[in-house]
């Protein structure tokens, strides 16, 4: 029975971050809508973040209640570039990325986030890396073979592997391709949103340890950056009826993404983070372009082609070398530390 339950426990991150996937590929679909219809990108985050706030401020409060430890200057700043970087800039680069690119290159690069997250993990010294062994082998192969998953969706398109009927406006829209110096500016963007990702990740790992609240620190996160967000609004745009919303798409999108995308959403990650670490978490990134290709198929009705099922296969496999390289290592270093434990009480009691 405890063999049963720690199994259990030992997948429970695994289907958070399938979950976060899904919530996000839906997120993807009615923030690209949302956009197409004009609402405004600032106006967007902080509306968002806010109803976030506002969604995870009172299960905060409640859950949490007598266990949140005192808000330090040092935690408030860590709050404050956590809200910068993981809500505010992260989503900000992305949406102009995407204006300046198209959808599915914007979708693809931010599956770059695993190969940074790795690098500048191994770089801090975050994540263990030993070439000698099998598990660092296995993290760097996994690592490449993402990577080259992504390159492959990136560059080569194929055959189309499914027939769906293209609207005229469908068409125009895949003719008129953004200019190259508009393309460089949008890929430099999703750069930026990738590593404003990552180091977010590795922000949460060291943030969760002095202030391991985990509901609170996110209402906080998004109230920080809803703040933020205005404030930055307010400076670049002197109408106040950007802040309008009009039509259905918009409140939903609002409604939605602040509520899932925002709230449920980087709980989960959160919580994924202070688990598995944030190599484990990042990981899982890549599988939203799998979902988000089958929302467009069965739902925008757009083709499959070769190189995204190629290209998502190699993603696959590489996210399961990663994660076979990262439980070895965590095994080994359990199994030193439990023998190091021994040790320890063995010399406590002394010679007989």
């Amino acid at each position: 029975m405890w063999q049963y339950m720690a199994h259990i426990d030992e997948w429970k991150p695994v289907i958070a971050m399938l979950f976060f996937d899904l919530i996000s590929a839906v997120t993807t679909a009615l923030l690209k809508k949302a956009l197409a219809e004009g609402l405004d990108r600032l106006v967007l985050i902080t509306l968002r973040q806010l109803v976030a706030t506002i969604f995870l401020a009172p299960i905060a409060y409640f859950k949490e209640r007598g266990k949140r430890p005192k808000l330090t200057l040092e935690i408030l700043v860590y709050l404050f570039f956590s809200a910068a970087l993981g809500a505010a800039l992260s989503q900000y680069t992305f949406f102009y990325g995407l204006q300046y690119t198209t959808a599915t290159f914007a979708i693809t690069f931010t599956n770059m986030s695993p190969v940074i997250t790795f690098l500048i993990a191994a770089l801090l010294r975050v994540e263990s890396l030993n070439m000698k062994n099998k598990a660092g082998a296995a993290k760097i192969t996994g690592t490449l073979m993402s990577f080259a998953g992504v390159m492959l969706l990136t560059l080569y398109k194929g055959v189309a592997l499914t027939h769906q009927a293209v609207s005229s406006d469908q068409h125009h829209a895949v003719i008129a391709e953004p200019s190259k110096k508009s393309w460089t500016l949008g890929t430099v963007a999703l750069l930026a949103n990738c590593l404003c990702f990552s180091f977010w990740l590795l922000l949460q790992t060291k943030l969760t340890k002095k202030y391991p609240a985990l509901y609170s620190s996110t209402a906080y996160m998004f109230l920080i950056s809803s703040l933020q967000g205005g404030a930055l609004t307010a400076a670049i745009q002197r109408r106040a009826s950007v802040w309008a919303l009009t039509r259905t798409v918009e409140i939903v999108a609002v409604l939605y993404t602040g509520i899932m995308g925002s709230g449920v959403g980087y709980v989960l990650m959160t919580w994924c983070v202070e688990k598995r670490g944030p190599v484990f978490t990042s990981a899982f990134i890549p599988i939203i372009q799998i979902m988000v290709a089958i929302i467009d198929f069965f739902f925008l009705h757009e083709n499959i082609y070769l190189g995204s099922v190629v290209g998502s296969i190699l993603m696959i496999l590489g996210l399961y070398i990663l994660l076979w390289g990262k439980n070895r290592d965590a095994s080994a270093k359990e199994a030193k530390e439990e023998e190091e434990d021994k040790e320890k009480q063995v010399k406590s009691l002394g010679p007989n």
